[in-house]
């Protein structure tokens, strides 16, 4: 029979655990975040040694998205708009993206990424795949799942 001070003493027991599983937890996430913006950094002196790791952000979501204006960058990675701009005539400098001006507001500029930009990111996301495929080789399709799962919800936070 377990008593209300016992009850009481395992709940504070499992409380104290789990608050070290979400410090250990925490921190793991925190190194995690650190290597991405150390692969931001790495990729984009790939394409090209000149781009900067938010650009090379800004560029991965063009390509992605077929294409975007500042507006849409600037909401999407929470940047300010100078800095979007910043960066935008960086990667046409580079050319990297290309613009023109868009259909529904002519003070807009749509912007889109050029061949050569798709041809580096497209080798870049090669390496990325075989580094994580070697990184996660262990883990179970149910393992990749919640960990999934697991970002899905981190990035609603």
């Amino acid at each position: 029979m377990t008593t209300a001070t016992g009850a009481l003493a395992e709940a504070e027991t499992t409380e104290h655990e789990s608050d070290d599983s979400l410090a250990e937890f925490q921190w793991r996430l925190s190194v995690a975040f650190s290597r991405a913006r150390l692969l931001w950094k790495e990729s984009a002196a790939r394409i090209h040694p000149d781009l900067q790791p938010s650009g090379y952000k800004l560029l991965g979501f063009v390509a992605r998205a077929g294409e975007a204006n500042a507006h849409h960058l600037a909401e999407a990675f929470e940047m300010d708009k100078s800095v979007v701009s910043r960066q935008v005539r960086a990667l046409e400098e580079l050319g990297l993206v290309v613009s023109r001006p868009d259909a529904d507001d002519g003070r807009q500029r749509v912007l889109a990424a050029t061949p050569a930009a798709h041809e580096a990111l497209e080798a870049l996301r090669a390496d990325h795949l075989a580094r994580m495929r070697a990184v996660l080789a262990g883990l179970t399709p149910d393992e990749l799942a919640a960990a999934g799962k697991v970002i899905r919800c981190l990035s609603e936070l």
